[in-house]
């Protein structure tokens, strides 16, 4: 953990509800199915269509960026594109790499008596089957992975939060988002949200930083014990 000020278990002590980001948090969606395999099955679903990527999709290997060009040149094409990069996501998943400190977070909620949410850029069906065959769908009380069709719904926009804290009747400032990436940061700020920032690789942490994270952190488990 990075930082002095202030200290996690200060930043931990209010909160009654926790905002999870999945992928990285929870889980290594693109562990096993990688994340350029799975945009290059998106382009050749479009293809297959008769359709080509949109200009700068050609060498795109985030497939949630490439979802976002899509949509943004396609309109027309971004439900069934969701649909089909939520399939791949699904097929992801099922061979994802789990975070043992991700599980141990919720643990440690259910145990403190905090309630969680996932909020995510993935799509919502993917995090259920994965939360699903982990066994772990009981310490939810929400799922808010993007809204199909949408791609604009993804962090950094504050939407998904602002649902999530909604649907649970929670205020900003009884929350703490937990997300590893500086748009999880910025959809935080915009929601009135403190953001922990979870470095899980070299130089997230500056990023995370810059981006305003209350808290830095290199270990899931560092905030499940912190939880108590």
């Amino acid at each position: 953990m990075t930082g002095a000020s202030p200290s996690l278990a200060d930043v931990l002590r209010p909160v009654k509800h926790v905002l999870l980001d999945f992928d990285g948090p929870v889980c290594s969606v693109f562990a096993g199915l990688s994340a350029p395999e799975v945009a290059r099955r998106l382009r050749l679903g479009l293809l297959a269509a008769g359709e080509r990527a949109p200009a700068g999709g050609e060498t795109e290997t985030d497939p949630l960026a490439l979802l976002r060009l899509i949509a943004e040149a396609r309109p027309d094409l971004a439900v069934v594109a969701d649909s089909a990069l939520a399939s791949l996501e699904t097929e992801a998943v099922r061979i994802g790499r789990p975070n043992p400190g991700g599980e141990s977070v919720l643990r440690a909620c259910a145990r403190s008596g905090r309630s969680v949410s996932v909020v995510s850029n993935n799509a919502g069906v993917a995090i259920e089957a994965y939360l699903a065959d982990q066994g772990l769908t009981s310490y939810m009380t929400g799922v808010f992975g993007r809204a199909p069709g949408d791609p604009s719904s993804m962090k950094p926009n504050p939407r998904l939060l602002l649902e999530a804290m909604d649907a649970a009747g929670s205020k900003p400032e009884e929350c703490i988002f937990i997300g590893d990436a500086a748009r999880d940061v910025e959809a935080g700020d915009a929601a009135g949200v403190a953001t922990i920032g979870y470095a899980n690789k070299p130089g997230k942490d500056a990023r995370l930083a810059a981006a305003g994270a209350v808290v830095i952190v290199d270990s899931m488990q560092v905030i499940a014990d912190a939880l108590g």
